[in-house]
This record gives C-alpha cells, sequence and structure tokens, in this order.
C-alpha cells in the first residue's frame, strides 16, 4: 500500500472560517497544556506523565466545541515529539519540543476520517466534522480505489485555506527497466539553478528579485501604520496592508513552485538516472558565501525533493554524490587534479590535455561518472 495527498483550495463561509479559527487555537491551546504538565510532571517524579486532550475539557469547555479527532491528533504529534527528541538517531534539529506561539505557529489540524466523515461530495464540496460541506476546487478526482484517510486543514499568512486529503492505494507493480546510459549530471549554480552535463542552464528566473520592488514598496507603506511598532494595538488598515505583503510572498513562492514542478518533471521524465551532489543548502545560504539571497532565491533544496520522489515514482534513480567529492577541480577528459580551480573566481577549465570548459559544465560531467560509478557498485 502506498500514500498520496492531494492538496484542494476551499472557500469557507464566514462562519466556517470562525470555526477553522476556533480549532487552529484549540489546537495550540491542547499542545502547550499538554507540554506544560509534561515538563511539570518530570519536575516532580522524574518521569514524563501520560496525558490526553479529555483531561482538560472539564476546565476549558470551548475544547468540546470543536472536532475531538484535531485533538487527538495533536497528542499523537506531541508523542512523536518526544519520540524523536529522545531518539538514538535523532536528527539535529530534533531538539526538546516547545511551546506553540500563536503569532508564529503554523495555522493547521489534522482530521481523521471515520466512517465517512471526511468525504468528497459532487467534487464540489468537501465535507469534514463539525464544520460540514466546505466548497472547494476538486482539480484532481482521485481514483475511485482509493481509500480516504484523512484531512489536514491550513490557513497561509495570505488568509487563504487549503485542505490536504491523504488517500491510500494500492501501490502497482512498475516494470520498468531503467536505462544507464540515459543519465545525466547536475550541478549547482547560484546564477540559473544549476547546469547539466550537455551545457545547459536550469532557469534565467529570479522570482524574489523581480518582485523585490512593489515588494519593498508595500513593507515601507506597512511601516508607517498603526501595529507596526512593538506592542503597539494593531490597526484594521495595518491588517489589511500586511495581508498585501503577505500576498506578494505567496505570489512568489507558487511562481517558484510552479517553475521546480516543472522543471523537475521535465528531467524525471527525460533521464532514468540524475546524479547531483549531496549539498547543504541551508550552510550555503549564510552571510560566509556572499550569495545567501540568490541560494534562497534558486530553490534548489526544493528540486532534488522534488527529484527525489518524482524518479522514485518512475522507478527510476537519484544518485547523490558525496558533498566533499572535488567535481570541480578533476579534468573531466584526463582526471588531472587542478587544486587552483577552489578559487570560485575561474569560471573556466583549462587542462593541459587540451581541454577547456566552463567549470559548471566539467563538474557536472564528473558528478555524472561519480554517480555512475556509485550505482554500478549498488546495482
Amino acid at each position: 500500500m502506498a500514500n498520496k495527498a492531494i492538496k484542494y483550495r476551499v472557500y469557507p463561509t464566514t462562519e466556517q472560517g470562525t470555526m477553522f479559527s476556533k480549532t487552529f487555537g484549540c489546537c495550540r491551546k491542547v499542545y502547550n497544556l499538554m507540554l506544560s504538565d509534561k515538563i511539570e510532571g518530570y519536575r516532580t517524579t522524574g518521569k514524563f506523565p501520560a496525558v490526553t486532550p479529555a483531561q482538560y475539557k472539564d476546565e476549558y469547555p470551548y475544547l468540546r466545541e470543536v472536532d475531538s479527532l484535531a485533538l487527538a491528533n495533536v497528542q499523537m504529534n506531541l508523542q512523536a515529539a518526544f519520540r524523536h527528541a529522545f531518539s538514538k538517531s535523532r536528527k539535529k534539529n530534533n531538539g526538546f519540543p516547545k511551546f506553540k506561539s500563536a503569532k508564529h505557529s503554523r495555522r493547521s489540524y489534522t482530521t481523521n476520517n471515520q466512517k465517512g466523515t471526511v468525504a468528497i461530495i459532487d467534487n464540489k464540496y468537501i465535507k469534514l466534522p463539525k464544520i460540514g460541506k466546505v466548497k472547494a476546487v476538486i482539480h484532481r478526482i482521485p481514483d475511485s480505489s482509493w481509500i480516504l484517510k484523512s484531512a489536514t486543514v491550513s490557513q497561509e499568512s495570505d488568509g487563504r485555506y487549503y485542505v490536504s486529503v491523504l488517500f491510500e492505494f494500492e501501490n502497482a507493480e512498475n516494470n520498468y527497466i531503467v536505462d544507464k546510459a540515459n543519465a545525466i549530471g547536475l550541478d549547482y549554480a547560484s546564477d540559473g539553478l544549476y547546469v547539466d552535463s550537455n551545457g545547459n542552464a536550469g532557469t534565467n528566473h529570479k522570482y524574489y528579485r523581480e518582485s523585490h520592488d512593489k515588494l519593498a514598496k508595500a513593507q515601507r507603506k506597512l511601516s508607517r501604520m498603526k501595529g507596526s511598532k512593538k506592542h503597539e494595538d494593531k490597526s484594521n488598515n495595518y491588517i489589511k496592508q500586511l495581508r498585501k505583503v503577505n500576498k506578494i510572498h505567496r505570489h512568489i513562492a507558487n511562481q517558484r513552485l510552479d517553475n521546480l514542478h516543472k522543471i523537475s518533471t521535465e528531467i524525471a521524465n527525460q533521464y532514468d538516472v540524475v546524479c547531483v551532489e549531496s549539498l547543504n543548502m541551508r550552510s550555503m545560504a549564510n552571510r560566509g558565501f556572499g550569495n545567501g539571497k540568490a541560494t534562497l532565491d534558486n530553490g534548489y533544496g526544493m528540486l532534488l525533493n522534488m527529484l527525489e520522489y518524482k524518479l522514485s515514482d518512475r522507478n527510476k534513480y537519484l544518485i547523490k554524490v558525496n558533498k566533499w567529492f572535488p567535481s570541480s577541480q578533476i579534468c573531466s577528459c584526463c582526471n588531472t587534479l587542478h587544486p587552483e580551480m577552489k578559487d570560485l573566481s575561474k569560471r573556466k577549465m583549462i587542462c593541459d590535455c587540451g581541454l577547456t570548459i566552463s567549470r559548471d559544465q566539467n563538474a557536472a560531467i564528473n558528478i555524472l561518472n561519480e554517480g555512475l560509478r556509485l550505482l554500478s557498485e549498488v546495482a
């Protein structure tokens, strides 16, 4: 069995929007109450006590107004946060759970489908517990054999509502035979997203920079309104202008996502093996490199994530070469090492063997060759 989520835009009524806001707030409240009791219990007994949302409903009666399954999922999320925090194989980012802020935490909640409590109706509505039928744009109709498991309601910073519906389905066997000769290597480029082993660049768009003037003008206007200062009451005009600023940010993000999806789909359809470097994009975006804004504007890390699952769905390969592999310093023709190519200002590889090639394409060819070597060892 496999899972797939489809995200739909929804248009709730005023009453439904109010109910969504109540549910977001109650989920945050329950999370903070349970976390607080766990910490207090550990201080007194030395163990984290078991807590449930039901134990708070007498003291906070408004918790009964919202979907109980949404609160139950909050409990499961907190349990998962504790497991990750104390796991031996935990990642660096999985620290001790933190309290959720009303200002900065994500506005979302998840509810489960229990005997039809969540459903897509007439390809026009999504039915949710305690909410009823919400008007939706069903741009993709799921297969009749897919089983609806859960739905996650979220509100973006620009005020738009979305419902991500999770389906479970039988994973059909993929007998596609990979042609290892149909391969390509990608080398990250801050100007152009990437350069492939054929010398082609990814994209020339810099969506943040293209909208920078419009965004700056909207932010200047926001900074002059009542509510821009710390601890100052937010005026209605400030809230309206803030929504306009967030709308510009969302437009930039949507432009970038749309472009990355198109590029990644084209690569996944065209090639059977894609070789890339396992770069840490967060580290590359810091001030030390001097091109953090360009790095974040590219979205190269998102591109790699998209390639990973799209190639996997097609039974193809994404090979990640170690980031310390000296792809820019090796001549792709004779394998001679050129330490002087550590200098990023040198944009051409000129070798004694007669090869003259751009730095990025040379690196992409070396990444391709190294990736194919790694694939041959695994296969």
